[in-house]
């Protein structure tokens, strides 16, 4: 039996559920569809309060969380081997529970599931297929590691990709905008030095790199985000023109994490959770996604899946910003923290993670 849930909403008018509604409707509107007899390629997205996962009678039973208030109560019942169980379960901030029943379920059923926080860190990821150690794949992981001339060359190849795909996105996105072309030179150039120079050091490639996107994302300045409900719901000036990747509010040195604009909250969820997707894979393939290679291992950091993200950066890029500029935004979409940091409402997150699981 399902037992009902309130849920407080955050603003004084039914605008919250409005615009909650409308993103359900299009995150499920977004998911492909599966053709007979294949199994389901859609992730499913949870979030809310009061979000849980059991088992009864030998099937997976979920319930969605609340968002918002009114909101019809959403369940899902899975039995094993079932064509309509996701691959990838995401649980997205909000609260709930689960049992080491639902795990071992997951685990027999092929299921991975990744919990992502409200700041777009990646909590926990486990991978449906278990670790399964590919020798082959470890004894080339943990050699390149220490192998200097192997590893310079690993980063330089994965950074010459991230330029290739961020050309694309350019002009997929901007073609003939402001700063296109110079953008669009610098990365050609970039790509080509890492590929033909001489490349020593580390910060070599990091040097590269970061002339590159200076340009990259100068071209975002040219992005306009559409309001409505703008008397009800005010937003920040800044809040309709992009400015930098960066936030105003991590102190003197530029940093990407505590969004200042609504853009830059919906890239750190997007990468959270291409991140946690290439996790996964890592793990299937059996490779160590601790064991990083550009990126500096650390015990709390899966450095090699951040290894792995960096040249499908500019192919997020891309996905987020077609969303952002084909849709009309309202205040009640976003939430500003008492430090002003932006955060996504639940189900705009839940959209978010739809368009990149997609």
């Amino acid at each position: 039996m399902f037992e009902a849930t309130s849920f407080s909403p955050a603003h004084e008018s039914d605008e919250w559920a409005v615009r909650s509604d409308y993103w359900l409707f299009e995150s499920e509107k977004s998911q492909r569809k599966r053709l007979v007899r294949e199994r389901n390629p859609n992730a499913l997205i949870l979030t809310g309060q009061g979000t849980w996962l059991r088992i009864q009678g030998g099937a997976l039973v979920i319930r969605q969380g609340f968002s918002h208030y009114p909101q019809q109560p959403e369940n899902h019942r899975y039995f094993k081997g079932d064509l309509a169980l996701p691959r990838i379960i995401i649980l997205l901030d909000g609260s709930g529970s689960l049992s080491f029943d639902v795990l071992n379920w997951l685990g027999e059923q092929g299921v991975a599931l990744a919990r992502i926080k409200a700041d777009g860190d990646v909590a926990v990821v486990a991978s449906g297929a278990g670790f399964t150690a590919n020798p082959d794949n470890l004894r080339w992981q943990y050699a390149t590691q220490k192998d200097e001339t192997a590893r310079l060359a690993f980063a330089a190849d994965l950074i010459a990709r991230k330029m290739d795909s961020s050309i694309a996105t350019i002009e997929g996105q901007f073609g003939q905008g402001r700063f296109a072309a110079t953008a669009i030179e610098k990365a050609k150039d970039a790509a080509q030095r890492l590929r033909t120079d001489a490349i020593n050091d580390m910060n070599d490639i990091r040097a590269i790199e970061g002339e590159s996107a200076a340009a990259y994302f100068a071209v975002w300045t040219d992005i306009e985000m559409q309001w409505t409900a703008a008397a009800r719901y005010p937003v920040p000036d800044q809040w309709r023109t992009y400015r930098s990747r960066s936030s105003v509010l991590t102190g003197r040195k530029p940093r990407n994490w505590k969004a200042s604009h609504p853009i830059n909250a919906m890239l750190n969820y997007a990468y959270a959770v291409k991140a946690a997707q290439l996790q996964i894979q890592a793990v299937a393939d059996g490779f160590d996604p601790y064991a990083g290679i550009m990126h500096h291992s650390r015990p709390d950091f899966p450095a090699y899946v951040y290894d792995l993200i960096e040249p499908e950066r500019p192919k997020v890029d891309a996905a987020i910003l077609s969303f952002a500029r084909s849709r009309k935004f309202s205040g009640a979409d976003f939430m500003l923290r008492k430090d002003g940091v932006c955060r996504l409402s639940p189900q705009l997150a839940r959209m978010v993670a739809t368009v990149i699981s997609a």
